[in-house]
Order: structure tokens, then sequence, then C-alpha cells
């Protein structure tokens, strides 16, 4: 406000505008209530789009989680960065994703099968269920893929917290108690609540250097500036998370970082004080996007495909991944967007049409759920929250390095790993163990 910042509200970005030269030149995005396009023109565009979790069946991630920045970047030419990376929170509510607190756990809270057992000593004998995220959500998966999982499809296990007392878990976990009423129907204070690994956070994303600019392999090395374009939290990879956050930093890694970009972005706006020309046909791409929504025939719904795209991404590239799982999971997902170009709307009103919005959405999803199958088929190792069954270890030797994946013809290249820290002493990566 003191900035006089002007809010376009109820506006949905559709594609970035970039010039011959490789400049972003602003977006061109759809206003909601009018059901009009629109132009901004700006010398710089900085993405804070949030995550894309909705790719898969089971997410923590609210619904309009859809990668909507990712797309844009992968519909410019532009790379993505260590797809493979996505962390499964162990503990959300079956179905509806809601996501309960490890402060459960901290609590005095732990985990049971059908059997009653406290099985995550048989996978952390220290930390038991105090195990970072994807250690618990390993030994959840294989509790249930063993037989142990309850409910009557046996997917889900509970977490058990009414032992410390009705007193404690009403003044100390509230919020928690009223998700587990209201979503699975379970008064934590009086039962068990039912959890199973959900999808909670990307740690790939758009590829940024700690300015927040975005940097893809040009001319000069691998990570050159894409002029007038940056990206912030968890649509960004800083890459400061690695192959998999610890919780917590994920906040840290928006306000560090925003603050970088904002200051960098001013220096940049001194340095180019001239807008540059638009190229005539600067919105032609996402007025084409639009357009191709208008058509009045065909088969396919949009909510159909995508159920039935998270649910590959689920069952194919989920926990736990394999090759011939992988390989499985592109098949279904290249018959599915075969199927894309056959959909149409039932609703061509202009007026807040969120009909539209879900399949612009859609069109986002399809490309990162496909980025997501192709570098974990890549990275035969096991690293942080990638855990290939068939691949168990970690291979320093040749996996050292980030995935970048470009859309046209589901190209991968790779970069090094920065080991050497600016401030503090170089560390080299070693085994985690429990």
């Amino acid at each position: 406000i003191a900035a006089r910042t002007q809010f376009f509200e109820e506006f949905h970005a559709i594609d970035l505008v970039r010039d011959a030269e490789g400049y972003i030149l602003g977006v061109v995005a759809l206003e909601i209530e009018t059901g009009e396009p629109m132009l901004f023109e700006s010398r710089v565009t900085l993405l804070a789009t949030g995550g894309a979790c909705r790719i898969f069946r089971h997410s923590t991630n609210a619904h309009i989680n859809t990668g909507d920045g990712l797309g844009m970047v992968l519909r410019a030419g532009l790379p993505l960065e260590d797809m493979e990376f996505w962390q499964f929170h162990p503990t959300g509510i079956p179905e509806v994703g809601s996501l309960i607190t490890e402060g459960v756990r901290g609590e005095g809270g732990f985990l049971l099968n059908k059997d009653g057992e406290k099985f995550m000593a048989r996978y952390a004998p220290n930390a038991k269920d105090l195990a970072s995220r994807d250690v618990v959500s390993r030994a959840i998966a294989q509790e249930i893929l063993a037989g142990r999982g309850c409910g009557p499809q046996g997917d889900f296990v509970y977490l058990q917290i009414h032992h410390i007392g009705a007193d404690k878990v009403k003044e100390r976990l509230p919020g928690i108690r009223e998700l587990s009423i209201q979503f699975a129907g379970v008064d934590p204070c009086e039962a068990p609540m039912p959890v199973t690994p959900t999808a909670h956070y990307m740690m790939g994303g758009i590829p940024t250097n700690l300015h927040g600019q975005v940097v893809a392999p040009e001319r000069f090395g691998p990570e050159e500036a894409v002029p007038g374009l940056y990206a912030v939290g968890e649509c960004a990879c800083v890459s400061v998370h690695g192959a998999n956050r610890l919780g917590g930093n994920s906040l840290l890694d928006l306000v560090v970082f925003g603050r970088a970009a904002g200051n960098h972005a001013i220096d940049y706006l001194r340095e180019n004080p001239i807008p540059r020309d638009l190229p005539a046909d600067a919105t032609d791409p996402a007025m084409s996007r639009l357009a191709r929504w208008d058509k009045r025939t065909g088969s396919e719904r949009v909510p159909a495909l995508r159920v039935e795209m998270q649910r590959i991404l689920q069952e194919h590239c989920g926990v736990y991944r394999r090759e011939d799982l992988l390989k499985a999971g592109i098949e279904k997902l290249n018959q599915v967007e075969a199927r894309l170009p056959d959909a149409v709307l039932d609703d061509h009103s202009k007026v807040f049409n969120t009909a539209r919005l879900e399949a612009l959405e859609l069109e986002n999803l399809m490309p990162i759920a496909r980025a997501t199958l192709v570098s974990a088929l890549a990275r035969t190792e096991s690293r942080g929250a990638h855990t290939r069954e068939d691949h168990p270890q970690r291979d320093d030797d040749h996996w050292l390095r980030h995935t970048l994946y470009t859309r046209e013809n589901d190209q991968l290249d790779y970069k090094p790993v920065r080991l050497k820290p600016l401030t503090v002493e170089t560390f080299q990566p070693k085994e985690r163990t429990y």
C-alpha cells in the first residue's frame, strides 16, 4: 500500500510474453470476472505461483496449486529442474489430503498398523516416529504393501494421540482435532486417526539463482539468467532443499529469496529503464490457448482426464518408483494427453467460467506430470525423496547432478551440484542414518 501497488484480483495468468532475444516482457492474463484477456507489459515478471502437487491423487495442496508458473515456463521453451523430487508428507487424511502435522508425533503420538503394532521401530530404531518425512512415508507404504494396512481396503495406518489425555489434545492440537473430526469423522481424543502418505511439496521447479533470477542453459553456461524473469517460493528451484526439504524450511526459502529477488529486480529496473518493443505476435500463443476451448464438439471432459492423470502419478510415481512402473505410467499418460485435444467445455459463458480455468490448469498439470515421470525414470538411484526399488542406493559418482527437463522431445540435460558454500565450511554429502 505504501508503494501504491495495484492489485489485479480475479485474474488468471495464461502465458509469458517473450521476444526473439529471450527477454520476458510480461504476461497475458484472463480477467475471470469478464472472461476477457489482458496484456500486462512489464520489464520484470516475478512468478510466485506455488507448487504443483495436484498432479497426484492424494495431496495436501490447495486445489489452486496447479503449477501454472511451471506450465508457462515450459511453454516459453525454458527448462524445469529436479522434477523427480516430490516430498510425500506421511500423515495426510486419506482421499481428502488434509495434513496432520508431525506436531502430533512431537507431542507423543505414534503410528499403528492393523495389528496394533508401533511399527516405526522397525524402520528407524532410534528416531522412530520422529524420523524425517520421507523415511516415515516409506515405512507406512511398506506396511501397506505388506498387507498390514488398516481399513476395508488396507490402504492407511492409524495415528494415535488420545493416550496423552483429552485435555492436552484440546489444548495443544485444537486445529488438528477439528480437521480430524470434520474430514475423517474421528475425534483424536477418543480414537486413532487414519493417515496415509500424501504429496506435499515439490523440491524441483523453475531453476533460479540466489537472486531469484530464472536461469537456463544458454550460450555461455548452464545457468544463464533469463532477462526480466524471476521466480520465488515453491514454484522456484534454488535447490537449497536438495532432494528432500526439511520441515519448516519452505517459508524460510520464500522469505529469504523473495527479498533477494525484490532487491535484485530493483537493480535490474534501474539498469533497464526503457521498455523493449513488443513483437507483433506477442500474444498469439496465449490467444490460441483461449480460442482452443471455444470449440463445441468433442467427446472428452476435463474433470475425467484430470482424475486419470492423478491416478497415474499416484500409482506409478508415488513414494516408491520402479522402471517398469514408470515406463507404464508414461505410456498411460501418453494416452491421456492424446485425448486432451478432444476435450470440450459444457460451459462457454464468459463471466466467472471456472470450467475454462480448470481446463487451462489441466494444460499446465499435464506437462508437469510428464516431466516428473521422465525425470524419475532417468535417475537410476535413490536420493532424498526419490526412492527407486530397483536402484536402492545413492550413486554420487553418476547422479550428484541436477536434472533439467525441457518439453521438446522430453529432453533431459544436467548441471553440476554446487558443493562450495559461500559463507560456511564446505561439506560433502553423506549417508543419512537413523
